[in-house]
């Protein structure tokens, strides 16, 4: 690491990072800093806030489990522990990614919003400036993954209601709406895990169904409704795959649309590798909805001071609003000069060819498949850099030896 235009006699304004600068401290950025580690190059990474996993750790709700087992949800070269259960907590998902970053010792440099990153074709090398200084660098990993910042949908007269609003990235726990009557826009995962965490806190929840939702049991005859999905994709095509899943949830959990909630007609693995909505697999929502518990509702045609107007007609109040409305990319904002990626943030290359880019560029965590795609991704860039980085050390040390025997002479 070297350092360029020194300022205030310490501190460098300019920093030349021998190996990659990864962008982001989340689960794909551990992964791929552990992995490159272990093929003996270094790397910096730069992270927004103050920790590791930022998102896990300050923008989500406390009731959250990881919805798939954990041997799915590993990043490479460390499992979780033995005594973790199948569906590890929020909070042991976080210790989980600690306990890696402390035995790989990766220490990011926290604090650093990335504002720019451009390629200097005149050096051959990134510049990612940050709001204190400029790092150089011969790589650069976008590993600020699908999930960086929240959705707020436009809705008419929301500006107006007299409650409470927050995005879901907000919410912690239905103890702060405990009585209320509260809107859920949204239906996913989310809205789903929010509406059933209300209820426990007598909050009497109404969710906004707007779009069409696969609602999937969680697990089918006591396994993992992924792990046969991902077993069954090994021999067969996916589209008799999804068949066999929707058979068995309308045989476990009924016919969804007589609730309102409506199926897309591609099934679920499809659609979630041609665009990324994952299917919602039930933890308990589905029967407080069947029980009236959690209201289903249409599309919210206007906010009003106390409620809101729904396009069948109806008109409730209400006392707050939480969105369940995702969250997208954001690297469109601060990456510049390459069309890599789309003005939606993600890789113009469909998986599992949207690792590389051009002129030393990389992502991992755009693949639309969670941590195993991550883990896919971590093991390509570190494995195609490594090779990088011994031609550039060995040319480097076959021209000192060659200077040393001149000398020598």
């Amino acid at each position: 690491m070297g350092s360029c235009n020194v300022e205030d006699g310490n501190q460098p304004n300019c920093l030349w990072i021998d190996g990659p600068i990864i962008v982001g401290a989340g689960p794909s950025g551990l992964a791929v800093s552990a992995c490159l580690k272990e093929n003996g190059v270094s790397s910096v990474i730069l992270e927004r806030n103050d920790c590791i996993a930022s998102l896990w750790q300050l923008k989500t709700y406390d009731c959250l489990k990881l919805h798939l087992p954990k041997q799915f949800c590993e990043i490479p070269l460390l499992g979780f522990p033995e005594d973790f259960p199948k569906y590890p907590t929020k909070h042991q998902f976080i210790s989980y990614l600690e306990s890696y970053a402390e035995h790989f010792s990766i220490k990011p440099k926290f604090k650093q919003i990335v504002e720019n990153a451009e390629f200097d074709h005149v050096i051959g090398a990134w510049r990612v400036k940050t709001q204190d200084c400029e790092y150089i660098s011969k790589w650069l990993i976008v590993a600020t993954g699908e999930n960086a910042e929240a959705v707020v949908p436009e809705i008419q007269g929301i500006e107006k209601f007299d409650g409470t609003v927050v995005h879901t990235s907000s919410y912690k726990s239905g103890s702060d709406f405990k009585n209320q009557r509260v809107l859920v826009v949204g239906c996913g995962n989310s809205g789903m895990e929010v509406s059933l965490d209300l209820c426990r806190h007598n909050a009497t929840p109404h969710m906004v169904v707007r779009n069409t939702v696969h609602i999937l049991p969680r697990e089918m005859f006591g396994i993992s409704t992924f792990e046969i999905a991902m077993t069954l994709l090994k021999w067969i095509p996916v589209t008799l795959v999804d068949k066999f899943l929707l058979m068995v949830a309308n045989f476990t959990l009924g016919n969804t649309e007589r609730l309102g909630l409506r199926r897309p007609k591609t099934g679920p693995i499809e659609l979630k590798n041609a665009t990324g909505k994952t299917p919602v697999l039930d933890v308990g929502a589905l029967s407080l909805i069947k029980a009236g518990k959690i209201k289903v509702m249409e599309g919210v045609r206007e906010i009003s001071r106390k409620g809101a107007k729904f396009m069948d007609g109806q008109e409730r109040e209400f006392d707050s609003i939480i969105l369940a409305t995702g969250y997208k990319s954001n690297v469109p904002t601060w990456l510049k000069g390459c069309d890599f990626f789309t003005k939606e943030g993600m890789p113009r290359t469909a998986f599992p060819n949207g690792w590389k880019g051009e002129n030393g560029l990389y992502t991992v965590g755009f693949t639309r498949r969670g941590i195993l795609g991550t883990n896919s991704d971590a093991l390509y860039i570190a494995r195609d850099i490594a090779d990088q980085w011994r031609l550039i050390k060995g040319s480097k040390k076959h021209l000192q030896q060659s200077h040393e025997k001149q000398y020598s002479m």
